[in-house]
């Protein structure tokens, strides 16, 4: 049985850890989407360190739908924040690119991330931050992520809890429903995140968890993206010469 308050606190403890051994009196710095993952870091960060130490920084590109939701957020935990567009980084980069060179769709698709965060370093080295990264297990798992992007980061705290996890941590929290509840949208074709990993969170942490399935298409699919992804969870392949 998950307790939320126990391990909400052995995080909390674990977050003030790391900044008396990694920057005592820093800041932690993090992009604020209005999502669980964000809404649930920002808070523990708040209750770990206070909340003038929590900054929160908003990207949009161009027009973003849910912008109230990361508004929401920051104005619940009462920390300080800025709105950073990346429209123009991103366009500008990309209309950059020598003419004879066929940007991937996939490339597009995780340029905005990567983007993203170096505006977080930017920021965080600009204020004597730490970069926050928000990612969890259950994400972790399948590679939903963006390497050097969102995956990136100097401290997590959520990468070995699920998502489900997660919520349950928010709630012990006291953040608001419509922020742990709200539905993931890739923000690219519309499609929530579990229509485009083709299973559903709580199939995959109870999976995760238990080594439990129903459906063998979807513990194979699960498979092998695990597979396919590990190297986004690993240190970079350094060669080691046999003598120096």
């Amino acid at each position: 049985m998950f307790d939320a308050v126990k391990i909400k606190n052995e995080c909390v403890a674990w977050i003030k850890e790391f900044f008396d051994n990694n920057g005592r009196g820093c800041n932690a710095v993090l992009g604020i989407s209005g999502g669980k993952d964000s809404s649930v870091a920002a808070a523990l960060c708040v209750e770990a360190l206070g909340k003038d130490r929590v900054i929160g920084v908003l990207m949009p590109q161009g027009e973003q739908h849910d912008i109230d939701a990361a508004y929401s957020l920051v104005n619940h935990l009462g920390i300080k924040h800025y709105e950073i567009n990346i429209k123009d980084a991103v366009e500008g980069v990309l209309n950059s690119m020598p003419k004879d060179l066929d940007v991937s769709v996939q490339s597009k698709v995780n340029l905005p991330p990567r983007i993203r965060m170096s505006i977080l370093y930017a920021v965080g080295q600009s204020l004597d931050g730490r970069v926050v990264n928000t990612c969890n297990l259950s994400e972790d798992w399948v590679g939903y992520s963006t390497r050097y992007g969102d995956a990136a980061g100097d401290f997590s705290p959520m990468a070995n809890l699920t998502v489900t996890e997660v919520k349950e941590i928010g709630r012990v929290l006291g953040l608001p429903d419509d922020l742990v509840d709200k539905v993931p949208i890739d923000g690219l074709c519309g499609k929530t995140d579990e229509e485009n990993l083709g299973f559903t969170y709580a199939e995959l942490d109870r999976y995760i968890r238990t080594g439990e399935i129903d459906d063998l298409d979807k513990k194979a699919l699960i498979d092998r993206k695990h597979k396919m992804n590990l190297f986004k969870l690993q240190l970079m392949p350094a060669f080691k010469p046999s003598e120096v």
